[in-house]
């Protein structure tokens, strides 16, 4: 925790950048199960890794995963599940990755679009909520901002529940991004790489730093 303010760094695909994450302050440690992802990994290669990670809670973040999918992952030692899915997604969907995970355990990322708020009928289905930045074609990973006043608006709305800002966050915004979204817990990725998938160990390092100047 940096000054209050909760960090997960997402993407992670090697130990190296998992431990300087740690080193950093991290509260959470990201392992994206998409394939799509340049940032992907396999759950062989997380349990490969499991035993020698940090002792920090760590996320597997999909995309519309089935069942089996979230049972495996929960099986290879993930601690929370973070799901990106589509607005229309059926209800009854969402209804069954809580039930299977638990809803204390379900951090759910759904694709708003910019004139979209997310629907009532989500919120007792999960403690925590990712508002990431919309692309018509992606689900997350794109290094564009999203809208920082839609978040403050979600997160003033639903106070009881946990928002996670992300979306394009990196040393140089962070500031302004924490000034006007008013986020507790920030999810960084691209923005504190040297490639996909590879963390740039400085620029992670600036961002805490920033973060941290963010709260003085």
């Amino acid at each position: 925790m940096i000054d209050g303010i909760r960090l997960k760094v997402c993407g992670l695909t090697t130990l190296v950048d998992a431990e300087f994450a740690d080193a950093c302050g991290a509260d959470f440690l990201g392992f994206i199960f998409y394939p799509p992802s340049p940032r992907s990994i396999t759950l062989t290669q997380f349990q490969a890794m499991h035993a020698k990670l940090p002792p920090r809670k760590k996320v597997a973040v999909s995309v519309s995963p089935t069942m089996e999918e979230l049972r495996a992952q929960a099986e290879a030692g993930a601690d929370y599940f973070q799901i990106h899915f589509p607005t229309e997604t059926p209800l009854s969907t969402v209804q069954a990755w809580s039930k299977t995970v638990g809803s204390g355990k379900l951090w759910l990322a759904p694709k708003l679009p910019p004139d979209t708020d997310l629907a009532d009928a989500l919120l007792p289905l999960a403690g925590t909520f990712l508002l990431d930045t919309f692309h018509a074609e992606k689900f997350g990973g794109t290094g564009e901002t999203g809208d920082w006043a839609k978040f403050a608006r979600h997160q003033t709305a639903q106070p009881k529940r946990t928002w996670i800002l992300s979306g394009g966050l990196n040393p140089e915004n962070i500031g302004e991004a924490m000034r006007v979204s008013g986020a507790k817990f920030v999810d960084v990725s691209s923005g504190v790489e040297s490639a996909p998938g590879v963390k740039d160990h400085p620029k992670l390092k600036r961002f805490v730093v920033r973060l941290h100047e963010s709260r003085v």
